[in-house]
């Protein structure tokens, strides 16, 4: 546990003065208006300045020439086939990247919208792959506020009219957004972050005499699987009188019929009213979506309640052409403060033209008395129930599962988010509370803790109804196609008596149906639950700039926040992991870094991704490395499957990918060129540092693999395979007086075995495996002491030899105290790897340097003096703070932080034996061989077997 004293060392991390006024707060101390003192804070009127991009260096430049042109002309191919490829550092966004993200909305998968924290709408991935980083700035919720008697009147949109989004010039004459009262300095107004909720708190702003918070709440909320996957996001307005005139106040939702870019101008689309049960009403907004994309549609309501009249504006335009336009549209409000009431028999509008922007408004207004209160609610929801992939197939999206297909299903979403937002509320409160209030914890990791989370959301994530794969969507006619002389077969694997999938099927077959030929590879085989039980597939990109799907060696650090608050998604992962390790795919891809032609997917080895524009049937999306190759990816599925069997305890799990595992530490085999019981790079860039080349032994890989090793015996050992256990114990007593033998230098692990000028360095991340290690409640894999001292040299090193601890831990590290700048890697700070350091650092007892060194990112990332990545976390920055890749899975890992503070029950129990000394060793000589059985199938016969083509058993 972490003392309540040691935080004290560096005051002021984050600003101490009150951003309002307590008696504003007080005003709102009911109904969870009030935002928490522990949330993220930034004032309207900050300056949101414009992020700088990462830049090689001359001398990098040039060893990477041969690898820049091959990228260029696969990008350009890509191109030709309307596909982006999943890497391409060329194409730039023309919203240049600012500091102005804020809490995205709606759930997991099902779409994203991110809101800024000054209210624009933007960076929207409706498409899966497709961001689009530019606010809509017709987007807007507005105000318009009347004193009785008439003396003071007061409206203007709830944004800062200076944004970039406007333009810098206003014509008088306009009849678009540019006419509307853009009167809000923002000096007085403050948001406040705290995921998945935010609060904007406006104190007088614009009337003196009214204060106002808005809340917006999504539905994510940990272990709920229904309510997390709904694309739905609710706005709660209080407002408060303090003068002595009675208000009427009306707020104004308005929404343009777009997917964000220049999708709003592609015309079709049309525009409805509608009122349902409870008092919700709004419009729909039925969006035609380009190239062949399923079809979207938006809902924006109100609830009416006794004090708060709603009506609506189903259409006008920002144009002048347009029958209603913008400017027409803002002066009935100024004037009236609602719209008509027959607009709601209006029906559905006519269809937009190509350019013509169609939006809708709905207006709900109130009374509020003197010293008097009221709340008015509104929602955005939206339904794009087909997820449809370039190469691949058309998926029925996780929450269709409870709401269906229909185009209608965005009212019952923007009624049951309106109607159901309180109990989502309680449910996030009682899951954040614990943590919001221990004491011991600095109030920044609190909030960059679970604001960090913002990637589940806004990471381009897809959740799928997985029952589909086997049974609907061969119904599909326009996603079948037959399988070619090239697709899936099953070959009996007559070493080990598996079946092995090979093939796998040609790059424009578009289903795979179970024949008798073959099986799915994304088959429900290894899912071993009921239907009632099925909690779908999940996808989440490694970054929006990286778009690969499940990037396996980032989700090593990023899984730990799937296993903390939705762990039946993270053992499904594993699942499909497990599912990829015993299939091959034999079609040729060109390796971009060397030019060389290899197959897609080895059988055996661990792939880097499941795809980009096919996932689960076209993985390994990556092909700058022959990532077969690579050291760290079957290591770390071995550690990420047993630590994911300790934690939940699920049998069932552990039997359904076991023989995934086997094989995985069958295939490391072949690396181990001297049979010391350790393997060894190839001399390239062989592992998540994949512009970082290793050279021999490892302190990286190699400690993944002693740490595999070990939690291969464990779980063989757990599930009655003791002829496996006892061949892993081997290898382990082998390698690892071998590994400390090569690089242990007294003081730190060195970077690898080679003689190269970096063979020395110290490398940030030296003890993953030890992470891993301790993770899971294994024995340590090194004594204490050296464990503590090489961490202390990364402490007193990569961390505050670098700007005094403010900007975390730089990967690599002289001996004599200056970066590595042996490639763009070495001399980066990694985010998510300084986060999976400090946890390894709270796991070693080292508590104080452990958040020293994670406040380094936020200091740089989130702090109001920092570089502005907030919500949008990139995978690294240099030391002058330019970034790469912005919006990426790897700093997730700040939750590997919280796990290693709160293990859970079952790693704590676990027995204190060191489980390699409960193996006893048999005479058998030699490397993994095929091995007995029995003991794993008659646990799998107890647990429900999932399968008779993996055991051969008899259920």
């Amino acid at each position: 546990m972490v003392s309540g004293n040691i935080f004290h060392c560096r005051k002021s991390s984050w600003p101490p003065e009150e951003y309002i006024s307590k008696s504003t707060l007080q005003l709102f101390d009911y109904d969870s208006s009030a935002p928490p003192e522990q949330a993220w804070r930034r004032r309207l009127n900050s300056h949101a300045n414009l992020l700088k991009e990462f830049r090689v260096t001359f001398m990098e430049a040039i060893k990477m020439v041969r690898l820049g042109i091959r990228i260029w002309s696969y990008v350009r191919e890509e191109a030709s086939h309307g596909r982006k490829a999943p890497i391409d550092p060329f194409t730039r966004e023309s919203c240049k990247p600012s500091a102005s993200q804020g809490v995205p909305l709606g759930g997991m998968g099902s779409g994203s919208i991110s809101r800024g924290f000054r209210g624009e709408f933007r960076q929207w991935q409706i498409i899966p792959s497709l961001c689009e980083a530019s606010p809509v700035m017709a987007n807007q919720f507005s105000i318009f506020i009347s004193r009785e008697g008439g003396n003071k009147k007061f409206s203007s949109v709830l944004a800062p009219g200076q944004h970039e989004g406007l333009g810098s010039t206003r014509k008088p004459d306009d009849q678009g957004i540019s006419s509307w009262g853009w009167n809000l300095s923002g000096q007085h107004s403050t948001y406040h972050a705290l995921f998945p909720r935010a609060w904007t708190v406006y104190d007088g702003e614009p009337d003196p005499e009214l204060k106002i918070s808005c809340r917006q709440i999504s539905p994510f909320v940990p272990h709920n699987y229904r309510e997390s996957s709904l694309p739905a996001a609710v706005f709660v307005y209080t407002l408060v009188n303090t003068g002595k005139e009675r208000a009427k106040v009306s707020l104004l939702f308005t929404w343009a019929n777009s997917i964000g870019g220049s999708s709003h101008l592609s015309g079709d689309h049309v525009n409805e009213p509608f009122q349902a049960e409870d008092g919700v009403s709004g419009v729909l907004l039925y969006h035609k979506t380009g190239k062949g994309n399923p079809p979207v549609t938006f809902s924006i309501a109100a609830c009416e309640t006794q004090n708060v009249s709603v009506s609506v504006l189903p259409s006008f335009g920002l144009s002048e052409g347009s029958s209603i336009t913008a400017k027409g549209m803002w002066s009935k409000m100024v004037k009236d403060g609602q719209f008509d009431q027959e607009n709601f028999n209006s029906g559905p509008s006519m269809p937009s033209s190509p350019g013509e922007t169609l939006c809708a408004a709905v207006a709900a207004s109130a009374w509020v008395e003197p010293h008097g209160k009221c709340t008015i609610a509104f929602s955005l929801a939206w339904s794009s129930p087909k997820v449809k992939f370039v190469k691949g197939c058309t998926f029925n999206r996780r929450y269709t599962k409870f709401y269906g297909t229909s185009d209608k299903a965005a009212v019952d979403l923007a009624h049951d988010a309106l109607t159901h937002y309180s109990r989502w509320e309680e449910e996030i409160e009682k899951w954040q509370n614990p943590i919001l209030k221990d004491e011991t914890l600095p109030e920044w990791y609190k909030f960059t803790l679970f604001n960090e989370l913002y990637f589940l959301v806004a990471g381009g994530t897809i959740w799928i109804d997985s029952t589909l794969i086997s049974s609907s969507m061969p119904n599909d006619q326009d996603q079948v196609r037959e399988l070619e002389n090239a697709g899936v077969k099953e070959t009996e694997d007559k070493i080990n008596g598996r079946k092995r999938t090979v093939g796998m099927r040609t790059a424009d077959s578009s289903y795979e149906s179970t024949t008798s030929t073959g099986h799915n590879c994304v088959d429900e085989k290894l899912y071993g639950h009921d239907n009632d039980d099925d909690v779908g597939r999940f996808l989440y990109l490694e970054g929006v700039e990286y778009i690969m799907w499940c990037t396996y060696d980032v989700h090593f650090y990023a899984s730990f926040a799937l296993l903390e608050l939705f762990p039946r998604i993270e053992l499904n992962i594993q699942r499909d992991f497990a599912r990829a390790v015993l299939c091959e795919d034999g079609r040729k891809v060109r390796f971009l870094a060397e030019g060389n032609w290899g197959i897609r997917k080895v059988y055996g080895a661990v792939p880097h991704d499941l795809g980009t524009h096919d996932p689960w049937y076209e993985m390994n999306a990556y092909n700058i490395h022959d990532t077969s190759k690579w050291k760290d990816l079957n290591p770390k599925f071995v550690l990420q499957v047993y630590r994911d069997f300790a934690a939940t305890g699920d049998l069932q799990f552990g039997i359904d990918v076991w023989p995934a595992v086997r094989a995985a530490m069958e295939y490391m085999d072949q690396f181990d060129k001297d049979r010391d019981g350790l393997i060894e790079n190839d001399g390239f860039p062989d592992q998540t540092y994949d512009t970082w080349t290793v050279h021999g032994v490892s302190t990286y890989c190699g400690c993944l693999w002693l740490a595999a090793l070990q939690a291969a015996a464990a779980m063989a050992l757990e599930l009655g395979d003791r002829d496996f256990a006892e061949i892993c114990k081997r290898k382990f007593l082998k390698a690892k007086p071998a590994f400390e033998e090569k690089l242990w230098n007294g003081s730190y692990f060195n970077y690898d075995s080679g003689s190269s000028g970096n063979s020395k360095s110290i490398q940030a991340d030296q003890l993953a495996g030890q992470w891993y290690t301790a993770s899971s409640g294994l024995p340590s894999l090194f004594e204490d002491f050296k464990i503590k001292s090489a961490l202390r040299k990364v402490y007193d090193f990569n961390v505050m030899k670098v700007k005094g601890g403010r900007m975390g831990a730089v990967n690599g590290m002289h001996p004599n105290g200056k970066v590595d700048d042996t490639c763009m890697q070495s001399r980066e700070v990694w985010t998510g790897v300084t986060y999976g350091v400090a946890a390894t650092m709270i796991l070693a007892g080292m508590e104080e340097e452990a958040f020293t060194t994670a406040e380094g990112i936020f200091l740089a990332g989130w702090s109001e003096d920092g570089y502005g990545y907030w919500f949008q976390t990139p995978e690294a920055w240099t030391m002058d703070g330019h970034y790469r890749s912005l919006m990426y899975m790897r700093p997730l890992a700040i939750w590997g932080m919280q796990y290693a503070r709160n293990r859970p029950k079952a790693i704590l129990e676990a027995p204190k034996i060191n489980i390699m000394d409960r193996i006893h060793l048999s005479p058998v000589i030699g490397g993994f061989s095929h091995h007995n059985e029995t003991g794993v199938r008659k646990i799998a016969t107890k647990a429900r077997c999932f399968s008779n083509s993996v055991f051969h058993c008899a259920c």
